[in-house]
């Protein structure tokens, strides 16, 4: 095959492809939305301020994509329930679901974190995703496959002194996304988390404005800096096209290299 064969051309094309984002309005989330529609992809953006989400979706409509916006909080399966149903009657069907949304109330020792902030991680950064995955699988499965895929963290790959409800919500991610390629692989359904590091987003502005931990993990990170979003978005794309159609539950971590180690030697 020749570099200009048109199969080659179309490895990463999501053209006539339906894709769903949580957490559709501003960070991972809004760079995930903006490349699924470039790579042909008509996407719904959602998050919970639908004037947020429709911001987003005139970036696509005015770069000449397709889109929608829906309001939705993850934490309420009937909202959940909603949003599936309005990409169904828009367009028919669901063929990548990617659940970004997530939240994180508490900030330091797990000791100190009160039990309705533990029962909030959980149910919106696992139950959610749990709930949204149930509801698109059977559609995808009746119309032949699909992608689902969740955005973790290298939170669950690692121990924190200050995100460690948040780290376990995001390990449960991964092993969910391992439940549902086993259960659902044989329809052809592919479920997958990207696993990011600290990445320059409001979700994670505690983390980078801090100016000693910004220093710390720069220094501590080999490629010597934190992620923007539109570097996490093209492993969203990867998994909901062709190029990852026999990747399932996996765990893709995106973090400049924090995981493989540090470079800096006995350095405070």
């Amino acid at each position: 095959m020749g570099f200009g064969d048109p199969v080659e051309a179309s490895l990463f094309d999501l053209t006539g492809q339906v894709a769903l984002v949580t957490g559709g309005s501003r960070g991972i989330g809004r760079a995930i939305a903006l490349r699924m529609a470039q790579h042909g992809a008509r996407v719904v953006v959602s998050s919970r301020k639908v004037e947020a989400c429709q911001t987003v979706v005139e970036e696509i409509l005015a770069a000449g994509g397709e889109a929608v916006a829906q309001a939705c909080n993850i934490g309420r399966k009937e909202d959940l329930g909603a949003l599936v149903e309005a990409a169904l009657s828009r367009w028919g069907r669901i063929d990548a679901a990617v659940c970004n949304a997530a939240v994180n109330p508490h900030f330091g020792p797990s000791a100190t974190l009160p039990d309705e902030a533990f029962d909030k991680i959980m149910g919106s950064n696992v139950r959610s995703n749990f709930w949204l995955a149930n509801m698109v699988a059977p559609g995808m499965a009746e119309r032949g496959g699909g992608s689902i895929i969740v955005v973790s963290s290298i939170a669950g790959l690692r121990g924190s002194p200050v995100l460690g409800a948040y780290g376990i919500s995001k390990a449960a991610d991964m092993q969910l996304v391992r439940n549902l390629a086993v259960e659902w692989g044989p329809r052809n359904i592919r479920a997958n988390c990207i696993a990011p590091g600290l990445v320059r987003t409001d979700f994670a502005r505690a983390l980078w404005e801090d100016p000693a931990i910004l220093r710390k993990r720069t220094r501590d990170t080999p490629l010597q800096r934190i992620g923007e979003p539109d570097e996490i978005a093209g492993a969203a794309v990867f998994l909901a096209s062709a190029a990852g159609r026999f990747m399932t539950g996996q765990t893709i971590v995106i973090d400049g290299g924090v995981l493989a180690g540090s470079p800096s030697v006995g350095e405070e």
